[in-house]
């Protein structure tokens, strides 16, 4: 038997010798790691653009393989591994992830090591068969490496989990999320990037501060996320196969106040419109609720508060004698109309809402045609009056 000095030498030099050769396959050796690992991991793939990826690729099998012709206290392959299981970290990149990539990389540089033996030195064959040993150790020690500064880095993240979760859903909210922000936050969040997703914006009563509601994490089949504003709450909504209705129902046993419901829109990256949409809806609330606002049934209103001076163009030419009365008969006749409008033109229906005569509803609307120029029997001027009228009603509530 020989000695262990000696077969630790014969050992050195079987690794020196293959790992020379393999610096010069760098490339075809990266090619091959970076695919077994990305075709095996979809989160991977998720959380590290591919450019990146196969340059930390080929610099950690650089490293590793110049780690054998160096000595043990000039292991730089070991820095290397820190700073790269810091940013995985950073990425979102799982634990498991991380060390299948090292076990990839010891399979693919061992297989590459025996191949390269077999064609060239095959009488080497025995010294490397315990050279095994010592790759695996150099893989494990990586492995060990990577797993500690993930770990700590791990905690820090987690120590800073909600600030991050704020930070991401105030970029998709606001618009000012990239493709990789969004890419980042789909996999932080556990949300698909193509979706079905809706924005609620909700403002509860003022005698109620935000933290007096439990605000909830689902409602029915839907995923919410909250996100406090000045003045109100946003949630983010992921709807799966729910539909609005469903989900303005559940919503009826939680709101207090009022909110505002956009359409449905098809990914992360449209929750800035969602977000603003929602917002303009919850504006057409005019009093503290409760009340809830799809932009869908509102969009005439929507339409008038997001051009104040058509509003009160139209307004003012619809309605301006009306309004210039004494309040009392100024709020009677827009009583009025507003309630024959809404009993489609029926006298008799609206006088029963009013409790008054129906030649009484007949003998205003006949004022309220002389004092607008507008006939209720065209169905344009039907539509000038009505317009107006929901103006005004928002423009008393802003009041």
């Amino acid at each position: 038997m020989r000695p262990p000095t000696v077969v630790d030498e014969d050992v050195r030099q079987t690794l020196r010798t293959a790992a020379r050769a393999l610096l010069g396959r760098l490339p075809e050796l990266t090619d091959e790691l970076v695919s077994r690992t990305r075709g095996g991991d979809m989160v991977y793939c998720a959380c590290v653009p591919y450019d990146e990826h196969w340059k930390s690729t080929q610099e950690g099998v650089r490293l590793g393989l110049t780690a054998i012709l160096q000595k043990p206290s000039e292991r730089r392959d070991l820095v290397f591994t820190a700073a790269m299981a810091q940013r995985r970290g950073e990425q979102g990149v799982p634990l498991d992830s991380l060390l299948r990539m090292y076990r990839l990389a010891g399979q693919v540089t061992w297989s590459a090591i025996v191949e390269h033996m077999e064609r060239e030195r095959p009488e080497r064959l025995a010294v490397l068969v315990r050279a095994a040993s010592h790759v695996w150790h150099a893989i494990d020690r990586q492995s060990m490496v990577a797993c500690d500064i993930y770990s700590r880095r791990e905690q820090e993240i987690l120590g800073r989990s909600q600030e991050r979760v704020n930070a991401l859903l105030d970029a998709l909210l606001d618009g000012t999320a990239d493709t990789g922000i969004v890419r980042a936050a789909a996999a932080a969040l556990d949300l698909p990037e193509r979706g079905r997703y809706a924005v609620v914006t909700v403002r509860f009563p003022r005698f109620r501060h935000h933290h007096d509601v439990r605000l909830p994490a689902a409602l029915g089949a839907t995923r919410l996320l909250w996100r406090m504003r000045p003045g109100h709450e946003v949630a983010v909504v992921a709807l799966g196969q729910a539909t609005l209705d469903e989900l303005c129902q559940e919503l009826s046993l939680l709101v207090s106040g009022v909110a505002g419901v956009s359409p449905v829109v098809d990914g992360l990256d449209q929750l800035r419109t969602a977000h603003d949409l929602a917002s303009l809806a919850m504006r057409t609330c005019v009093d503290g609720g409760p009340e809830i606002a799809r932009l869908d049934e509102r969009v005439p209103a929507v339409l008038m508060i997001s051009q104040p001076d058509v509003t009160g163009h139209l307004v003012e030419g619809a309605l301006g004698r009306l309004l210039a009365l004494d309040p009392a008969d100024r709020d009677t006749l827009l009583t009025t109309l507003e309630t024959w409008l809404a009993c489609d033109g029926s006298a008799a229906r609206a006088a029963g809402r009013l409790f008054c005569h129906r030649n009484t509803i007949i003998n205003r609307v006949r004022r309220i045609e002389q004092l607008t120029g507008r006939s209720l029997a065209r169905p344009r001027d039907i539509v000038d009056l009505s317009l107006a009228l929901e103006a005004v009603r928002l423009l008393s509530g802003e009041r």
